[in-house]
């Protein structure tokens, strides 16, 4: 296995430690209070370095990929895999928490399915398509919402709610750019 895969298998591990303390998951574990209980009031900081971590391994990977000609059917298959479970993984604990609306998530979620939709069709007739601009914007903004949200600093709300907005209104300009580009794909091959 190469490197770039080892990043985005690191990457899904990670989601683990992540979903457990933004949930609150460790608290139930006495042992694990009892030793790290002076850490317990930082516990978001902790989860949001350890999602920034994940998201950078998603960069780095790609770009060593690239780079050195690493590209696998494994990485092509996990890698966007990774960043969804990842993003829908802290999109689902923050509407557990109370920081983002759930039809927000719903929107974002049902948007990813979508695109992964076209793409298997798209496969399956032989066509790759490749991500453009928007879908890079919609995800740059996701992950910026979503360390904000993480981050939960009551002094800069009105900008965690624009970036939502914003990142709201990124997915579905994506999602309508990606559908008209590549409506050709929908249409039944003989």
């Amino acid at each position: 296995m190469n490197l770039p895969n080892k990043l985005t298998i690191f990457r899904v591990i990670l989601i683990v430690p992540f979903v457990l303390l933004m949930l609150g998951g460790l608290h139930e574990w006495g042992w694990f209070t009892a030793i790290f209980g002076g850490i317990m009031e930082y516990v978001d900081y902790i989860a949001l370095a350890i999602f920034i971590i994940a998201s950078l391994t998603d960069l780095i990977d790609g770009k060593i990929a690239r780079k050195y000609n690493l590209v696998t059917n494994f990485g092509k298959f996990m890698d966007p895999l990774a960043d969804k479970l990842l993003v829908s993984a802290a999109m689902i604990c923050l509407v557990e928490m109370g920081r983002i609306p759930a039809w927000v998530v719903i929107v974002i979620i049902s948007r990813e399915f979508i695109i992964s939709g076209f793409r298997l069709i798209a496969s399956d007739n032989g066509v790759v398509i490749a991500a453009n601009y928007w879908g890079k914007f919609k995800t740059t903004f996701q992950m910026i919402m979503i360390c904000l949200m993480i981050a939960n600093i009551p002094q800069i709300q009105i900008l965690t709610d624009i970036i939502m907005w914003v990142s709201l209104a990124l997915t579905i300009i994506s999602l309508v750019d990606y559908i008209w580009k590549n409506k050709a794909v929908m249409k039944e091959t003989k």
